[in-house]
């Protein structure tokens, strides 16, 4: 990934703060002819490490030891450069594109244990469903249907080796355009507009 220091975010609260808004990632390996990717959804665990599973049909179900890179996708869209003051005073400024991204890198275990397997879909289960009304549960269905769909499926856990932030949150304008472009995002207020605003607000606050 293509990282310039201005868009650097090292801080580990907010790179777990953006896994855990946007858990949907897509897991790259390497394939016999080309990388191969997989889009599926990872939990941060107590211990560290990114929990997930999928078909037994799957590629990765025999990636076992590979080494992988979950790429996260937070807020992103495309920022008008009439948003910004200094058009009316240079007219030196072009349209860019906007977003946050987090990549890990780690080592794939493939999991066949039940009770890990059981214990990680009872928490993926729980985060998704809270605020559902009422939440599904697990033991909402047969117990014998719940092991038929689980025999089904392979548990992931990857080992992080590293991690890094990319916040391209317009960092490189002065702070007249910046707040031009989140008041822009929030006018317009269309896909992840609001989302993206509030992480800029969000980050010009925490600034040293």
């Amino acid at each position: 990934m293509h990282l310039p220091r201005t868009f650097e975010e090292t801080r580990s609260e907010r790179l777990l703060a953006l896994i855990h808004a946007h858990p949907f990632a897509t897991v790259v390996v390497n394939g016999e002819d080309a990388p191969v990717a997989n889009a599926l959804p990872l939990m941060m665990s107590a211990r560290g490490t990114l929990q997930g599973h999928v078909a037994r049909a799957n590629a990765l179900s025999r990636a076992d030891g590979m080494g992988v890179l979950a790429i996260f996708h937070g807020p992103q869209a495309h920022v008008s450069a009439n948003w910004y003051p200094s058009r009316l005073e240079t007219g030196r400024v072009v349209p860019t594109w906007n977003y946050a991204v987090v990549q890990v890198q780690g080592r794939l275990q493939v999991v066949e244990d039940p009770a890990w397997l059981g214990a990680h879909l009872q928490a993926l289960v729980q985060r998704q469903e809270t605020g559902g009304s009422p939440p599904w549960r697990m033991d909402d269905a047969p117990a014998d249907y719940i092991a038929q769909e689980m025999r089904g499926i392979v548990g992931l856990e990857i080992e992080i080796t590293a991690m890094r932030g990319k916040f391209k949150l317009s960092q490189n304008h002065p702070e007249a355009n910046r707040k031009g472009v989140i008041a822009g995002l929030r006018n317009r207020a269309r896909g992840d507009d609001l989302a993206l605003a509030d992480l800029m607000q969000e980050l010009g606050e925490g600034s040293p």
